[in-house]
């Protein structure tokens, strides 16, 4: 078979053809690249939002950990001042009538009184060890937290509520009290 030549007309509606393919391909493309785009940034907003999310999780998962380790923490110191306190409070009675002997010690012999004093500074060495403070002196401020007032007594030596006399000293470790002074308070 003979070759069919192709006339200019022809050939201009093939490369017509051509031109309006490639352009239809090419807006295709476009609305395919437009489309992709728009679901391109959807899935972004999405992942974001799943991304701030999880971090939002994180974040408070991490202060919620950390809160609980200083809880914990807190609970631990209190748990044992609480321990030492209650062991302090059961000695109590022994270091208040060890002063009340060292205070009716003035009629004893020397080497008597000075074994009670060496027992003495080991009972308050062992305190100081344990941070337990003493209060409750005459001449300090009275403090309904720190001190039980059970009498009122007229003193010109000191100003209005303030401590005349001590029956039974107060003992804290830091902020917790273990026993309160009881104490007369001056008018």
């Amino acid at each position: 078979m003979p070759k069919k030549k192709t006339t200019k007309p022809e050939a201009n509606e093939a490369a017509e053809k051509e031109e309006n393919t490639s352009a239809e391909q090419t807006a295709e493309k476009e609305e395919t690249k437009e489309v992709n785009d728009k679901q391109s940034d959807s899935d972004y907003e999405k992942l974001k939002k799943e991304y701030d999310t999880q971090k939002d999780q994180f974040l408070r998962m991490a202060a919620e950990y950390d809160n609980f380790r200083k809880r914990t923490e807190k609970e631990k110191l209190a748990t044992y001042d609480n321990a030492v306190a209650a062991t302090v409070e059961a000695f109590l009675p022994v270091v208040d009538n060890f002063a009340l002997a060292m205070a009716s010690s003035a009629d004893v012999s020397d080497d008597f009184k000075k074994g009670l004093e060496m027992i003495e500074q080991k009972l308050q060495n062992a305190l100081k060890q344990l941070n337990v403070t003493e209060f409750g002196e005459r001449g300090e401020e009275f403090n309904p937290e720190l001190h039980n007032a059970i009498a009122r007594i007229d003193d010109d030596e000191l100003e209005e509520d303030h401590i005349v006399q001590v029956y039974q000293k107060g003992y804290k470790i830091g902020d917790k009290i273990i026993r309160h002074a009881m104490v007369q308070i001056s008018n």
